[in-house]
């Protein structure tokens, strides 16, 4: 079962003002089981290693439609969502995906948001390659 987390340095993001999910572009890019998520020094796309090649997938990953928040007051969950990406007719294997901003201009600057453990490598050979996100959103800030 896929899990996804946040990286731990996206609050800093978010309150230098770095992000803003109602005007910037976000994308998403799978790495292979040889990347390593570090939640607490992993701030940037530049700190990614081990991105997938293969056909149908292009470098940097695929742009994210439908970006939205929202908020739940019975919980105090602040969601960010957006429409589930695919692949359409590749070939690539893939641990991880990570999610990140990528409005500025160079990856030492594009922060990153989470990402999501398949918790195996997947594959698809010629085929659609779909990472599906949870139906309540694809993760949150919780207010304590």
């Amino acid at each position: 079962m896929a899990v996804a987390k946040n990286y731990g340095r996206l609050g800093l993001s978010l309150l230098s003002g770095e992000i803003n999910f109602g005007t910037h572009t976000f994308k998403l890019m799978l790495c292979t089981n040889l990347y390593t998520p570090d939640q607490d020094a992993h701030r940037y796309k530049s700190d990614i290693t081990n991105e997938v090649t293969g056909t149908g997938y292009t470098a940097g990953g695929t742009t994210l439609t439908g970006v939205a928040t929202s908020y739940d007051t019975a919980t105090n969950k602040a969601w960010y969502d957006a429409n589930d990406p695919s692949w359409p007719t590749a070939t690539i294997t893939a641990r991880w995906a990570v999610m990140y901003d990528a409005t500025p201009s160079t990856d030492a600057t594009r922060p990153l948001i989470g990402y999501i453990d398949f918790g195996a490598d997947i594959s698809s050979t010629t085929a659609t390659f779909a990472v599906p996100f949870d139906p309540s959103g694809i993760g949150y800030i919780q207010a304590a």
